[in-house]
């Protein structure tokens, strides 16, 4: 039976144009109402997910939120900090150091409240990705990231396609041995505390909520949710995914322009 379904944002419970389907609205407040916890699982930022949470009509209900691919945990209805993982000043050294041959590249870092990117100018890139989440990037510097009072949770390289290619191929191997990493984007290569995925954040959360992995549906698109699908008893990839992600998943559902998600729940949870 399951007990906890596990939703990637992007690419999955978000159709095309950020938004979401009806469908998957009404599907997830009924499984909701039929105690099954809603988790999102996502790489945005707490800024990216509250307007979203909002819109689902959830918040009388105990569910949680698992964001910054996987380096934090929050409560939904109050969105209060359950647990995380940051990175350490050796760390934000390491990102920023990786990409100083490579002017084409943005690094950025995130804390709870921040969208951060080092230097003084913000490229156009990186202001629409923090449109996308609903923020405005904050110059910085690697002083004030080192000495802040607040953790930071993980870092994002950001270039076009080729630039990011090139960036990954050199860097990827060295990077890979001290942080978690995933290209989520053709535009995006991020990297997390070592060891840090939505699937590990998925399995401290189902431990707290006395709950199994067999009882935990999945449903997501991209790389960046391949170690949750694979954690889940049951994994379910959207049309749209890739077929990476296809190949590991138990189920395969529509599109996010079809409202994948509702049919998901629809037909494993709703038996309908």
């Amino acid at each position: 039976m399951i007990k906890l379904i596990a939703i990637d944002m992007d690419g999955t419970l978000l159709d095309s144009k950020k938004q979401v389907p009806e469908e998957n609205i009404k599907a997830l407040r009924q499984a909701a109402d039929q105690d099954v916890k809603i988790v999102i699982c996502t790489g945005r930022p707490k800024s990216g997910v509250v307007p979203i949470f909002e819109q689902l009509g959830l918040e009388t209900k105990e569910e949680y939120a698992i964001l910054d691919n996987g380096c934090t945990i929050y409560k939904a209805n109050d969105w209060s900090l359950l647990a995380y993982e940051s990175l350490s000043s050796g760390d934000i050294d390491c990102l920023a150091e990786s990409a100083e041959t490579y002017p084409e590249i943005s690094v950025t870092y995130f804390d709870s409240d921040h969208y951060y990117i080092l230097g003084e100018e913000v490229p156009d890139l990186v202001s629409y990705d923090a449109g996308l989440v609903f923020t405005t990037p904050t110059p910085t510097t690697l002083e004030h990231l080192k000495n802040s009072s607040v953790p930071i949770f993980q870092g994002m390289f950001m270039g076009d396609a080729s630039a990011l290619d090139r960036f990954q191929a050199e860097q990827e191997e060295r990077l890979s041995q001290v942080f978690s990493t995933v290209r989520s984007q053709s535009c995006i290569y991020e990297a997390m505390p070592k060891g840090t995925t939505k699937a590990s954040a998925l399995a401290k959360l189902t431990e707290k909520l006395g709950l199994e992995s067999k009882e935990i549906m999945a449903i997501g698109d991209a790389a960046n949710d391949i170690e949750m699908l694979q954690f889940a008893g049951i994994s379910v990839a959207m049309g749209n995914a890739g077929e990476a992600v296809k190949a590991i998943c138990n189920h395969v559902t529509t599109s996010h322009d079809e409202a994948g998600v509702a049919r998901a729940i629809e037909q494993l949870v709703l038996k309908k």
